[in-house]
């Protein structure tokens, strides 16, 4: 599966795509003006066109980190349900949509004891991850996803 298939089915596709154009539109107008200032005649201009071409250098790695670590976890995604083995999202809502904390800290319970009796299952790694997302822990999710991303491989 290519991040394409399916691509305007997928709203958080269509953010992602939107967000890499815009931040790529970002970096090389940064490039353009740090080489201008790069050119200019003024030892201060210079060594502020140095410093102006180290943003996009730094904004490329993270977009392309983002992008490798989106991608993987869609392919684990998609490993996982062709299993069968992926969360049952049944977990209680408010009104807006939001999980309910508390049912989802109930079943966290269950797939840390998973990942405890298996630490070197990326897939107890996913569902763990999935886990602390329902219960509103980003940091540990994203965390968590990364570790089974590097079992993954």
């Amino acid at each position: 599966m290519s991040f394409f298939s399916g691509l305007f089915k997928n709203k958080a596709k269509i953010g992602v795509l939107l967000i890499t154009v815009l931040l790529v539109f970002y970096m090389v107008v940064v490039v353009q003006r740090g080489w201008t200032l790069l050119t200019a005649e003024e030892f201060s201009a210079k060594v502020l066109g140095a410093a102006y071409l180290v943003l996009p250098i730094v904004g490329a790695w993270a977009l392309i980190r983002e992008l490798q670590f989106g991608a993987k976890t869609e392919k684990m995604a998609h490993v996982l349900a062709d299993e069968g083995g992926l969360p049952v999202d049944n977990l209680p809502r408010t009104p807006g949509g939001r999980i309910i904390r508390e049912a989802a800290d109930a079943e966290f319970p269950m797939y840390q004891a998973e990942v405890e009796a298996e630490p070197g299952s990326w897939r107890a790694w996913f569902r763990l991850s999935c886990a602390y997302d329902a219960a509103g822990d980003r940091k540990r999710a994203r965390s968590a996803m990364r570790r089974a991303g590097k079992l993954y491989e």
